[in-house]
């Protein structure tokens, strides 16, 4: 017997040590015996747990289960953990959801209806004279190893309810994790009775009730391609399928932004030599231009490698074909557009690495630009194509990024030289990946936004795939109030969709944590951006 126990303790200490085969053997202890197979990896800070059985692993129930025993666990070096659910005959999971350990969700307590518990049958009959010759020091010891070890046993019969629990319960369990409902703007949980670390809770410090006319709202998402018909038709049978999943998370903005990296033209001559390898000339018939209107879209950059894509005709086609459904169009050089919001004049202005484009590589031009429209208006955005692209390029660097033999631009040196001439909110987009986000001098900086559509034309595997709608609130003067992200992914067609497993939310929060470990924003489970107010040091 106390071989056993030391033997449980040893795999305990590996779990709390992150050790992810100790983790599966943990929780295979109490699953194995409902015909469910836990497998475990570790990548970076994300514990990636899959659960294979003959039927579909129940969502709520094995969520439920795994994240209460690895919060309680606190393994090293583990932020996030990721839990896929699949039939073993099938090669891909049905469902997956993402947490973030510093922020557990809550979950109901199991209602007190459990009068006994069966035990399974000890493998021996177990001798009584034995445990009385155990001296205190052993005791101890066994008391001591043995907590977490109970915790597996207690884990089990709750598991063991739940499992046998009706679906309408399983289904009032699961609502807790199933946020970003577009019809509530924040989302209410009851009070945790128990968290993982005894941190102050998110609600205490949201950003306080504000009345809607008191600020200005503005959501914006990254790079669209709605489908080509060049050199090949690549467009949907139906544009309305383009948007359909996302359209409702897309209302509710005084303005909603995004970048167009495509053409709306019937001009037949490209100027670019598509033979060449990773060439694409994209081109769109000019009546999708009503699409993006019916979506809700109020301004679209144009300020990108795809503008010209069919020469400078194409370029004003595209934003004569914008305009003239009422999508503002910004994107031309030494352009400032401007847009009276509730009687508070807002510029907004692009930029990209071309130099066709206000480019993110002139500062002197940018800075007279930026000073410019701030004679005119309260609030100064700033929109910019640039940076490095692809999975590999996900961290933001204070130094030149070239892709291609191109100067991307240093995107730091150029968002902070912005809001330090007048700037007050800068929105990224190029690299096709989310990147981090920056306050600097109380103004928000979104390095990169990542694909939003690329129906048949843009990458989705891996973080290509992971994509967010930001909604930035800010008040008259330009000072950010708050945020929040809507996790978005594509599927392989480039069509977005709601993300359920939030992944873009800790994808963000940690990149903001390595690449700009200062700044003070905080990144809620729910994707509520925070800004978080630095205590004054004590004399």
């Amino acid at each position: 017997m106390t071989q056993v126990v030391l033997e449980q303790k040893s795999i305990i200490n590996l779990a709390q040590e992150g050790n992810p085969e100790a983790i599966a053997a943990l929780i295979n202890q109490v699953i194995a015996k409902k015909g469910i197979t836990a497998i475990a990896k570790c990548k970076d800070n994300w514990l990636h747990i899959v659960l294979v059985g003959d039927e579909i692993p129940d969502r709520s129930v094995y969520c439920r289960f795994i994240i209460d025993g690895v919060s309680r666990l606190n393994p090293q070096n583990i932020d996030f953990v990721r839990i896929y659910g699949r039939k073993s005959d099938h090669k891909w999971p049905s469902w997956t959801e993402a947490f973030d350990l510093a922020q557990i969700p809550y979950f109901p307590p199991i209602p007190p209806q459990i009068t006994t518990v069966t035990r399974p049958p000890e493998p021996r009959k177990r001798k009584p004279p034995k445990y009385r010759k155990l001296s205190k020091k052993k005791i101890r010891l066994l008391l001591m190893g043995g907590v977490t070890w109970l915790m597996v046993a207690v884990l089990g019969v709750v598991f063991s309810y739940q499992i046998n629990s009706s679906s309408t319960n399983k289904r009032q369990q699961l609502e807790p994790l199933e946020q970003n409902d577009p019809n509530t703007s924040e989302t209410q949980t009851p009070t945790p009775q128990a968290t993982r670390k005894p941190t102050p809770k998110p609600a205490v410090v949201t950003s306080p009730a504000i009345n809607n006319k008191d600020f200005i709202t503005i959501k914006a998402v990254g790079d669209i391609v709605p489908g080509t018909n060049f050199p090949n038709n690549r467009l949907p049978q139906n544009q309305q399928d383009l948007f359909k999943n996302v359209k409702a998370y897309l209302q509710g903005a005084d303005i909603l932004f995004g970048n167009f990296e495509s053409t709306l033209t019937n001009y037949p001559r490209t100027a670019k030599d598509t033979s060449r390898p990773m060439v694409h000339a994209f081109r769109n018939p000019p009546e999708y231009a009503k699409l993006l209107k019916e979506v809700g879209f109020t301004v679209m950059s144009v300020a990108n490698n795809h503008s010209f894509d069919f020469t400078v005709k194409g370029f004003e086609d595209t934003i004569k074909n914008l305009e003239s459904v009422g999508v503002k169009a910004v994107g031309k050089k030494e352009q400032i557009l401007y847009k009276n919001i509730k009687g508070v004049e807002v510029a907004f202005i692009a930029f990209s690495h071309l130099a066709w484009h206000n480019s993110i590589n002139d500062l002197p031009s940018a800075i007279a630009l930026v000073k410019q429209a701030q004679k005119k208006a309260s609030i100064v955005v700033i929109s910019f194509h640039g940076g490095a692209e692809g999975t590999g390029a996900m961290r933001v660097r204070n130094r030149q990024e070239n892709f291609y033999g191109e100067n991307r631009g240093n995107l730091v040196l150029f968002s902070r030289t912005m809001i330090d001439n007048g700037a007050d909110l800068v929105l990224g987009h190029g690299p096709h990946v989310p990147r981090a986000m920056e306050l600097y001098k109380g103004k928000l900086i979104a390095y990169s936004l990542g694909n939003f559509v690329g129906y048949r034309t843009l990458s989705t595997r891996g973080a290509l795939g992971e994509s967010l709608i930001l909604e930035v609130k800010l008040n008259p003067q330009g000072e950010f109030i708050s945020g929040k992200i809507t996790p978005v992914q594509l599927d392989r067609r480039g069509i977005p969709s709601l993300d359920k497993g939030t992944t873009s939310i800790p994808i963000i929060r940690n990149l903001t944590k390595l690449d700009f470990p200062q700044t003070n924003l905080k990144f809620e489970l729910n994707g509520h951006i925070i800004k978080e107010e630095k205590n004054s040091k004590k004399p």
